[in-house]
């Protein structure tokens, strides 16, 4: 879980960096969306050690603190970054790549039993939505408030209800 949580540490500097100067350890800790990484990795751990219900426990503060709701056995791989997380929905059972950065009020969501899959170097605007049995490309963009139903190929970016590849 550690060593989880700190290349999503390290990604959140990344991210920081790229607006100029570097950022300590320190601050990407102190920073917005922190503790609901944190709490999110922690029930992951409790699922894994076959602890589900124990895994509602973060599931259920990460809701209460932080607004947001992440399913118990949503699996992202190391990287991940909240970036704000209030409003962040996601569905048990989706699967994240490595280094996937979420915006605030983002849903990604099961319809019809088909959940997105997004792939490594993914970013994802605030307020976008991700529905149903789709794939996010490796370093696809979604945009602000996009709406996605359908496949995003690797390198595109997404925009608008219904949302759209550029």
């Amino acid at each position: 879980m550690f060593a989880l949580l700190l290349s999503d540490l390290r990604a959140k500097q990344a991210l920081y960096a790229q607006y100029g100067g570097n950022c300590s350890l320190l601050k990407a800790v102190m920073a917005d969306g922190t503790l609901a990484n944190t709490l999110y990795r922690l029930q992951g751990q409790l699922v894994r050690w076959r602890l589900t219900p124990l895994a509602l426990l973060p599931h259920w503060v990460n809701k209460w603190l932080n607004g947001c709701v992440i399913g118990v056995k949503a699996q992202f791989g190391p990287g991940f970054v909240l970036i704000h997380p209030v409003g962040v929905v996601i569905n048990s059972a989706v699967r994240g790549g490595r280094n996937v950065w979420l915006e605030s009020s983002v849903v990604i969501g099961d319809n019809r039993g088909g959940v997105p899959v997004i792939e490594d170097d993914v970013f994802v605007g605030s307020g976008a939505k991700i529905i149903g049995g789709l794939r996010i490309g490796r370093g696809a963009r979604v945009g602000a408030n996009a709406v996605v139903l359908k496949d995003v190929p690797a390198g595109a970016t997404a925009v608008g209800i219904p949302a759209r590849c550029r």
